[in-house]
């Protein structure tokens, strides 16, 4: 085997090409996932088992089957129902919903672990329930929660590439595509493969640094 660094260079426009499209389903995904799961999290708080048991269900069944599968069938069988989206979008919404069911499980461990005393301290000032979460309860815990969301954001980079198999041009497909086309892969996949290795270290940095700043 022989390294070809000419390989390399023409493979790197189309690199960057995915890689801004990765990043383009990072960052919306997580904004989806965080949204979503902080949703699922306060309906799962509502005094209701009429609310609880469907969000409880709909989050297992998210939970539980593989998001491949929610790709697929979001992709292929609900354009038979009529309800298109573009690739991205679908990858988008698939992996923003998928990683809204783990969030939600940090979102609730966050809320759970606000004192006692903030609850009764909101009540002693007759705040109304609106203001107790907004102003008391959620800044508290979602500060607790940060680095375990942040945790899960490096988790679905690493799940982009998934996106490939409907047809999303993120880096393994770009990778991918100029392999078949120059019969040259193992250039471009030792550049995705080093690529994902180094935006998880810094993502795991940035994360260190922001536990450090909110631990004081």
């Amino acid at each position: 085997m022989k390294w070809d660094w000419s390989a390399v260079s023409d493979f790197m426009p189309h690199f960057w090409d995915g890689l801004l499209v990765t990043l383009q389903i990072l960052v919306l995904g997580s904004l989806v996932s965080f949204g979503v799961g902080l949703v699922w999290a306060l309906l799962m708080r509502v005094p209701s088992r009429w609310v609880t048991w469907p969000v409880g269900v709909v989050t297992e069944f998210i939970r539980n089957t593989p998001l491949l599968v929610q790709l697929f069938f979001l992709f292929y069988v609900l354009p038979e129902w009529d309800i298109t989206f573009s690739a991205l979008t679908t990858g988008v919404v698939a992996i923003g919903l998928h990683y809204s069911t783990y969030t939600m499980q940090v979102y609730r461990a966050g809320i759970e672990a606000v004192p006692a005393g903030q609850w009764e301290a909101a009540t002693a000032l007759n705040l109304p329930l609106r203001r107790t979460w907004t102003a008391v309860v959620l800044p508290q815990a979602i500060r607790r929660v940060v680095p375990a969301l942040g945790n899960y954001v490096i988790s679905m980079l690493k799940d982009t590439p998934l996106l490939m198999a409907i047809t999303v041009p993120e880096m393994l497909a770009e990778a991918r595509l100029f392999s078949q086309q120059n019969f040259q892969f193992t250039e471009p996949l030792t550049v995705i493969g080093v690529a994902f290795i180094v935006i998880s270290y810094l993502a795991s940095l940035a994360l260190r640094a922001l536990e450090r700043r909110l631990a004081h």
